[in-house]
């Protein structure tokens, strides 16, 4: 376990080195006047803007979280209720996994109008949307490892003779929940695309408002605001689901 938190410590501290190096590069490039501020602003200006408008953007940036927050836990609710249809039931399977197939291949863009038609222009719409994006990757990371349980599992599970609900909560979901938690770390940022989506199409609040808005009057300084924000919210939603994957494969080694 200690060895896991130093390689994520120095993993983050190279991160971070990186990220520095990239901002000075990109400050000089500016300053050098190498490129036009309308096109690439400089860090220090994005660094401005966030400051000055702090609270504004915090209002934003909380908006759009919940919405993410809300649209994940419908994907990983149905999506892991789905998977374990398909995985338990033949019927499931072969009459409805096509539909999910062919209704995964849509743009959920061209979906996006329609959901602001039916649901209005409040949060359901986007919610929805964050849901249709990341809930296939649920889907399908969910059903590969329910069917990748090891053959001694299932062996040992017969021979235990327990309920058929016994043997999914003890063995079979275990088993999977690496194959799980992968899934979930996917459709954690599915979401958050899923979200933005939302707010482009229709939305008075949020940071993808925000973009949509000050795109009509070239701001590209809010713009790079905006996606560092988004930036910082990615990295942050997927550090929190790495540190409770690691706390879930401990807890898994402690019980083995």
């Amino acid at each position: 376990m200690m060895n896991a938190i130093m390689t994520s410590a120095r993993n983050g501290l190279h991160g971070m080195i990186s990220m520095i190096l990239l901002m000075i590069i990109w400050e000089i490039v500016c300053r050098a006047g190498l490129v036009a501020p309308i096109i690439l602003p400089a860090p220090s200006d994005v660094f401005i803007e966030l400051f000055r408008e702090a609270g504004w953007y915090a209002v934003q940036a909380w908006h759009t979280l919940l919405i993410t927050l809300a649209g994940f836990a419908c994907a990983v609710a149905g999506g892991v209720l789905i998977a374990v249809a398909l995985v338990s039931s033949r019927f499931f399977e072969r009459y409805f996994y096509p539909l999910i197939i062919a209704f995964n291949s849509i743009p959920k863009v061209a979906l996006a109008p329609l959901f602001v038609i039916w649901l209005g222009t409040g949060s359901e719409p986007k919610i929805l949307i964050a849901f249709m994006i990341a809930v296939f990757a649920v889907i399908i990371d969910t059903v590969h490892g329910l069917r990748s349980v090891p053959p001694d599992l299932i062996d040992l599970g017969r021979v235990l003779k327990g309920s058929s609900l016994d043997f999914f909560l003890k063995v079979k979901f275990p088993s999977a929940l690496p194959s799980i938690v992968a899934g979930l770390k996917v459709a954690l940022s599915l979401a958050l695309v899923g979200t933005i989506v939302g707010e482009f199409v229709s939305s008075q609040q949020g940071l993808g408002y925000i973009i949509m808005s000050a795109q009509g009057s070239f701001d590209t300084v809010r713009v790079f605001a905006s996606l560092f924000i988004l930036a910082l919210m990615g990295m942050a939603l997927y550090g929190l689901l790495a540190w409770v994957e690691r706390r879930i494969m401990a807890g898994r080694r402690r019980h083995e």
